[in-house]
C-alpha cells in the first residue's frame, strides 16, 4: 500500500512542477494520468497495486462527480445560454436529446441482442462531455470566445442533466426486473429527484445563511474558508444519499443556487473545490488506466469499438451540425463543436454506478463505456491542441 502510495504522490509531484509545459504539448492532463496509470499499474511495470475494490471505486468517483457537478453548476453563467443565439442553448436542448436518440439507435443496430432499455441506458451514459478533457480547447485563446463559452457551459451542464434521465432508465429496469407496477417505478423517481433537489436547495441555503451571519460579523477566516463549497458539495451529495434522495441532483441543484447566493465571492471559494476534484479526477484516471482498462481490454469486440467510434463522430457530430443550424458559425466550427465532446469523468462514474445492476448485458455495456473514455482520451487529447492552433492561424489571417 505505502509504496503505491509513494508512487502516485511522486506522479502528483513532478505533474504540479512541470504541469504548464505538458499541457500546452500534444499530451492533456486525463491522457497523461490514464497512461501513467497503464504503465505503472500491474499490466506494465508492476509499481501501482490498487487495493481498491468495485465499492471503493464507487465511492471515489461518486465523490469525484459530485464535487465536480457542484463546481460546474456553480461556474455556470445561465445567462450565456440565451446569448450569442442561445447556441449554448441549442446544444442542450436539441443536441443533447439528439445524441441520446441517435445513440440508442445505433446501439440497436449494433447490439440487436441487448434490451431497448439497457440500450437507453447505454446512451445515456455516454452522452454527457467532459470539460476536464477538453480543458485545451476551452481555455486556448486561438478558439473564438463564443466557442469556448458554448463548449464550456455545454460540458458543464450536460452531465447534471442525464443524471435524472438515467436515474429513471435504472428505476425502470429495476421495476422490469421485479414485475412491480409501474407506479411504484414513478414513485420512486419523484422521491429521488426531489430529495434530492430539496436537499441540496436547503442545505445551499443554510450555508448560504451561516456563511452571511459568519462574515457580517468578520469571524472567518480565509485559509479555512476554501474549505466551505467543497465541503457543502460533499454534504448535499451524502445527506441526499443517505435520506433516500439522488446526491448528484443534489450536488447539482445546490451548485446552482451556490453560484446565485454566493455571487460575490463565488470564484474566491470555488478555488477550494476545483483543487479537491482536479486531487480526485488524477487518482480516478490514475486508477482507471492501472485497473479498469486491462480488466476490460479482454471485452472490447469489433462491434464496441465500433459503437464508441461512433459515439465520437456520428452521434456527436449529427446532432451538434442539427442544432447550430442558422447560426453564424463557419461550417468548420460547427464541425470543431461537433468533435470536441469527449467523454471522461461522468462516463466513468456512470459506468461504475450501473455495475451492480440486474442488467442482462451488463458486461458489454460496460466494456462499451469504457472503451469510448478511452478512445476519446486518446483522440481528443491528440488533436486538441492541433486543431485549436488552426483556427487560430485561421482568425489571424481573416483579422489580417
Amino acid at each position: 500500500m505505502y509504496q503505491s502510495l509513494a508512487v502516485l504522490a511522486a506522479f502528483l509531484l513532478i505533474y504540479s512542477l512541470f504541469a504548464g509545459r505538458f499541457e500546452s504539448r500534444l499530451l492533456n492532463g486525463p491522457l497523461l494520468f490514464m497512461l501513467t496509470g497503464l504503465l505503472l499499474g500491474p499490466a506494465a511495470l508492476g509499481l501501482l497495486h490498487s487495493q481498491i475494490d468495485r465499492a471503493g471505486l464507487k465511492v471515489l468517483a461518486e465523490l469525484t462527480l459530485a464535487i465536480v457537478l457542484f463546481s460546474d453548476a456553480a461556474n455556470a453563467n445561465l445567462r450565456i445560454l440565451k446569448a450569442r443565439e442561445g447556441r449554448p442553448l441549442r446544444l442542450l436542448l436539441i443536441g443533447l436529446p439528439l445524441t441520446l436518440l441517435s445513440g440508442w439507435l445505433v446501439g440497436i443496430w449494433l447490439f440487436p441482442q441487448i434490451p431497448l432499455l439497457e440500450l437507453a441506458i447505454l446512451a445515456t451514459i455516454l452522452a454527457p462531455t467532459d470539460a476536464a478533457l477538453g480543458k485545451a480547447v476551452v481555455s486556448n485563446p486561438a478558439v473564438p470566445a463564443a466557442v469556448r463559452e458554448g463548449l464550456s457551459v455545454e460540458s458543464g451542464l450536460n452531465d447534471g442533466i442525464c443524471v435524472p434521465v438515467l436515474l429513471v432508465f435504472l428505476t425502470l429496469l429495476v421495476d422490469a426486473q421485479n414485475q412491480a407496477p409501474l407506479a411504484l417505478a414513478g414513485v420512486l423517481i419523484v422521491e429521488e429527484l426531489g430529495i434530492g433537489a430539496l436537499s441540496g436547495l436547503a442545505l445551499t441555503w443554510l450555508a448560504w445563511r451561516l456563511q452571511s451571519f459568519s462574515s457580517a460579523r468578520q469571524w472567518q477566516n480565509p485559509v479555512w474558508s476554501q474549505l466551505t463549497l467543497p465541503g457543502l458539495a460533499v454534504l448535499c451529495f451524502a445527506s441526499a444519499q443517505a435520506i433516500g434522495g439522488s446526491g448528484f441532483i443534489a450536488a447539482f441543484v445546490g451548485g446552482m443556487l451556490a453560484g446565485h447566493l454566493f455571487a460575490e465571492h463565488k470564484h474566491q471559494l470555488l478555488e477550494g473545490s476545483e483543487g479537491f476534484a482536479s486531487l480526485l479526477s488524477v487518482i480516478t484516471w490514475v486508477i482507471f488506466g492501472a485497473l479498469v482498462i486491462p480488466l476490460a481490454w479482454s471485452s472490447f469486440t469489433l462491434n464496441v469499438w465500433l459503437y464508441a467510434l461512433l459515439t465520437l463522430t456520428l452521434i456527436r457530430i449529427l446532432p451538434v451540425l442539427l442544432s447550430l443550424l442558422g447560426t453564424q458559425f463557419s461550417q468548420e466550427i460547427r464541425w470543431f463543436i461537433g468533435w470536441f465532446g469527449p467523454r471522461g469523468l461522468a462516463t466513468i462514474v456512470f459506468t461504475v454506478m450501473i455495475m451492480d445492476s440486474p442488467m442482462q448485458h451488463g458486461s458489454t455495456v460496460v466494456a462499451t463505456a469504457i472503451c469510448t473514455v478511452l478512445l476519446s482520451v486518446l483522440l481528443h487529447g491528440l488533436s486538441a491542441n492541433l486543431w485549436a492552433a488552426r483556427l487560430g492561424r485561421l482568425s489571424g489571417e481573416k483579422a489580417s
